[in-house]
């Protein structure tokens, strides 16, 4: 039986890396996908390899900071669709980087924004929608970075992520008796094409900060993703789910 069988989810991010793998994941699984993300080209070439592998995806290209453009996403699953039951907030952005006291801010700004204000505004539409469903999984992208590590230059972004784990413990606590389920996904470095790693020296050195020795594929991220969205996690809620890989625990 397929994991999402007569879901409907909305995916941001959706153009590449973690945010495509989890898209197709979630179509191959049976949802009916919302593929969402700025670039209007690489949605529509997403959704046609999601149609040509017999699934259903409908593209939606804006910026996740506009609040306008969080509500056209859940307006167009109910109306392609029915209704709301997955929503996976995966747009975000590592933002500028640097000491703090060179950090203008406009940059913070913009970082907070991108993965914390946007997360916000999904929520706010995303939610009453899936209690209009009966309940839902909402899940939020996070990061290791500013929960069990610190890394030198990425104030704004930790601080940004750090800032989902809040929000998806009150909205867990506020809509679970509602039958909302709120998670969190903390991947490790990924190989994606907006990994910080872009040298053959950079790479080595992630890798060796987790355990595994190694980076994930956006595909094993997805998996994670999946497992929150499915009913295999029906009573987990709350959470700040690791797949990283070990890099919070390694120390070697």
């Amino acid at each position: 039986m397929l994991a999402l069988a007569n879901k409907i989810a909305i995916v941001t991010g959706a153009s590449s890396g973690i945010g495509r793998a989890t898209a197709k994941l979630f179509a191959e699984e049976g949802a009916k996908v919302i593929v969402a993300a700025r670039r209007q080209a690489e949605l529509d070439a997403l959704a046609a390899e999601i149609a040509d592998a017999d699934g259903t995806a409908v593209a939606l290209a804006g910026n996740v900071r506009d609040e306008a453009y969080a509500k056209a996403l859940v307006d167009l699953a109910v109306e392609k669709f029915g209704g709301l039951d997955i929503a996976f907030n995966n747009a975000g952005a590592v933002g500028q980087m640097g000491p703090i006291s060179e950090l203008s801010l406009d940059g913070w700004r913009e970082t907070l924004d991108t993965n914390l204000t946007s997360a916000f505004l999904g929520a706010k539409y995303q939610v009453p929608a899936m209690i209009e469903r009966g309940g839902g999984s909402l899940i939020f992208t996070s990061t290791f970075v500013g929960n069990t590590v610190g890394m030198p230059g990425m104030t704004s972004y930790a601080a940004s992520k750090a800032g989902l784990i809040g929000l998806t413990q009150v909205l867990a606590a506020e809509y679970g008796p509602k039958g909302v389920r709120v998670n969190a996904l903390l991947p490790g470095g990924t190989d994606t094409p907006a990994a910080t790693f872009k040298t053959p020296e950079s790479r080595a050195f992630v890798e060796n900060l987790h355990a595994l020795k190694r980076v994930a594929t956006p595909e094993e991220i997805a998996r994670s993703a999946l497992y929150l969205a499915s009913d295999a996690s029906s009573f987990t809620t709350g959470a700040a789910l690791f797949a990283d890989g070990g890099v919070s625990i390694n120390r070697t």
